[in-house]
């Protein structure tokens, strides 16, 4: 393995490591307030900027370590109670929070961060430091103990530093380590090589020597122990006073600067070759993973292992005829072991959407203090776990949902106590399971939903006819068509009707679905229901004429067997059928997809009717006739997109237990492609 390789491993790790650091602090500063001053939370803070400050540094990233120093000085100063945690204070912090993300997302893509908004944040960092106001936290300051991050003066240290022969494979660089030193100080350095180093049978990719330093100057040992945080775990390092006066502070406590909070974890990297060369990814390419999730997979692999040893016995010639229940009984044990793996794999995928929710903490406040209203952010089920394609995959979504929520649902101060409401407007967000799908909603307590307003401007803009009666579920789902506002006057917030369209559109390709309800006066909710993964669906077999196809059972509403003088045509539109008060349009899938199929309403007496599986999407229903109803499977999904190419009426492929492909049936593009509306309420014309 190339070095270029191992390095763009290792700076893809940093930059994971980094992003969570960034989210870390950002959710610590909006807990923050003049009023509540946690000193854990501060520490919290602090210690995030600070791993970020030295894997900069050591990975070379020199422009982050320089920027992120003032904003770790900031808040050194706050958890030692040298800095009151003002609210000018806490929005210098959350901007430079907002330029250490934008540095990193360029040094990662390799591309120009926002030079001109990254200077002007660092100018209220330095004019906060050159500026310090006088202690006056409302909690107690806490005494720092004694220890490797105390600011103690020095006349200066003695350092024995020693690497693993292997520092050089993890990115690490000593003679990085000793510019640094000599930077701070008067430095002098004697390097020496190892007893058995040996000329003739060197590495050349493996590090033989060690240092001893001199470091002179007033100099805290924090400084010095900060140089080798990053190698501590593989060196060999001792720092000690040169003056006895200065020998009461520990000695080697390089532990203590690198406080872990965090429960045992692995990471799961998957480091792209030309990670280096991607622009923009949405995708972080990689995951954190419990120890638990870990084992019970791996302790599942070694059951199959023993399983298959017990059925290769069979294979055997002397055994071919032999027991056959031992053979059904292997056969079984093997089935839930298959089981047991696929569930324990997918649940490696699965990370629960409160990371995902507490991003929104940040968004409402800035929101809300440029609207002008008082905005209070609820949260639960934030432990609700789903796919982490699922969870990247409604970000924007969401986003779209809170910030229409904040403008148009929640009223100013002055209008909700008007109209007999606090003047505090309640957002809430939440997440459970139901059945084998996770729900979330958003939901606010504001004005609601206008319909007079919403079904005059559709009818201004043509979407709805005059005169047309609409129920007011048809009404509420008006905003989601392509372009619809009701905002007087565009802004940067709203009123471009670019958005409800665009969440509708990614939720039904998620393979879900979303529900509004909404009372005038009394509030809106939003209700999306996910399927848990991508992976895996739930499916129902049909027959088409020698063909299977599957549907996904949560788009499925039921199956009903149609007669032939059920089936009505609307002239210039195509057939439908009456579903109790509706009319849904119908399709016959063997002639969708131009296949043969078994000959429908013959003269045989014995042919009553035909199959129909009524689905829905989005709230609109169609019926589709099938031959046959076969089983209902779980069925792995594979993309006709990466394998063949795009295919009309199609979401997918799979292969069946019996070898053969079965196709996935796209019920959302099919509903999306008929003119619903002018199958609303048609009268029958003629028989098909």
């Amino acid at each position: 393995m190339s070095l270029d390789l191992d390095m763009a491993e290792i700076h893809a790790i940093f930059f994971e490591e980094s992003a969570e650091g960034v989210d870390v602090m950002e959710s610590g500063l909006l807990n923050l307030t003049p009023e509540n001053t946690d000193i854990e939370t501060i520490n919290n803070i602090f210690r995030a900027a600070h791993s970020m400050k030295g894997g900069a540094a050591t990975f070379g990233f020199l422009n982050i370590s320089s920027f992120t120093h003032g904003v770790e000085t900031i808040l050194d100063e706050m958890r030692s109670g040298q800095r009151d945690a003002t609210e000018e204070v806490i929005e210098v912090l959350l901007a430079s929070v907002d330029c250490i993300r934008d540095m990193l997302a360029a040094s990662q893509n390799q591309t120009e961060a926002d030079q001109g908004n990254i200077d002007s944040v660092q100018q209220k960092i330095d004019a906060l430091l050159n500026n310090k106001a006088p202690a006056g936290i409302k909690s107690q300051p806490v005494k720092k103990p004694v220890s490797a991050s105390s600011a103690v003066p020095s006349r200066g240290w003695k350092i024995h530093y020693a690497p693993e022969s292997n520092i050089f494979k993890t990115g690490n660089e000593p003679k990085r380590l000793l510019r640094e030193l000599a930077a701070m100080g008067d430095m002098s350095i004697v390097s020496s090589l190892g007893d058995d180093a040996d000329f003739d049978s060197m590495d050349p990719e493996s590090c033989y020597t060690s240092w001893d330093i001199e470091l002179r100057g007033d100099i805290e040992k924090a400084a010095v122990v900060d140089v080798f945080e990053w190698v501590s775990n593989q060196s060999e390092i001792r720092i000690e006073a040169l003056q006895k006066e200065d020998a009461d502070v520990p000695e080697n406590k390089l532990a203590e600067s690198t406080e872990q909070t965090d429960a045992p974890s692995a990471q799961v990297v998957a480091a792209p070759k030309q990670a280096a060369t991607q622009s923009a990814p949405k995708d972080s390419g990689s995951i954190r993973v419990s120890i638990d999730k870990i084992d019970m997979l791996l302790n599942l692999v070694g059951e199959l292992v023993i399983t298959q040893s017990m059925l290769a016995r069979f294979g055997d010639k002397e055994n071919a005829g032999g027991d056959a229940q031992g053979l059904r009984d292997g056969l079984l044990v093997l089935e839930r072991h298959t089981r047991e793996l696929q569930e324990s794999a997918m649940q490696i995928r699965m990370l629960p959407i409160g990371a995902s929710f507490s991003r929104f903490k940040r968004l409402v406040r800035d929101m809300s203090t440029k609207l002008g209203k008082k905005v209070e952010l609820k949260l639960s089920g934030e432990n609700t776990e789903l796919d982490k394609t699922v969870l990247e995959k409604m970000s924007d979504p969401l986003v779209h949902l809170v910030r229409n929520s904040l403008d148009h649902g929640i009223e100013m101060p002055a209008d909700r106590i008007a109209a007999g409401k606090p003047e505090t407007g309640v957002l809430h967000l939440s997440a459970y399971h139901e059945g084998g799908n996770i729900v979330i909603k958003v939901s606010d307590d504001g004005a609601g939903l206008n319909r007079s307003k919403i079904l005059q401007k559709a009818i201004e803009r043509g979407i709805v006819a005059a005169g047309e009666v609409l129920s007011d579920d048809q009404i509420n789902n008006l905003i989601f068509q392509p372009g619809f506002s009701t905002a007087d006057q565009v802004s940067d917030l709203s009123g471009r009707g670019v958005g409800m369209d665009v969440v509708r559109r990614n939720i039904l390709d998620l393979g879900g679905r979303i529900d509004l309800q909404s009372t005038l006066g009394q509030g809106s909710t939003l209700k999306i229901r996910l399927p848990l993964t991508l992976a895996i669906l739930d499916g129902q077999l049909v027959r088409v004429g020698d063909q299977v196809y599957i549907f996904s059972l949560l788009s499925i509403v039921e199956t009903v067997l149609v007669s032939k003088g059920q089936i009505s045509k609307v002239v210039g539109t195509g057939n439908v059928y009456r579903l109790r008060d509706d009319y849904i349009p119908v399709i016959r899938l063997h002639e969708a997809f131009n296949m043969s199929s078994e000959t429908l309403f013959s003269d045989s007496e014995e042919k009553k009717g035909e199959l129909l599986v009524v689905v829905e999407s989005d709230g609109k229903k169609m019926g589709l006739f099938v031959d046959e109803l076969m089983e209902q499977q779980q069925v792995v999904i594979k993309s006709l997109e990466e394998n063949y190419l795009p295919v009309k009426g199609l979401a997918g492929a799979t292969i069946l237990g019996d070898g053969n492909v079965a196709l996935i049936i796209d019920v959302p593009g099919l509903v999306h492609s008929i003119d619903m509306r002018q199958l609303e309420n048609a009268p029958q014309s003629s028989a098909a």
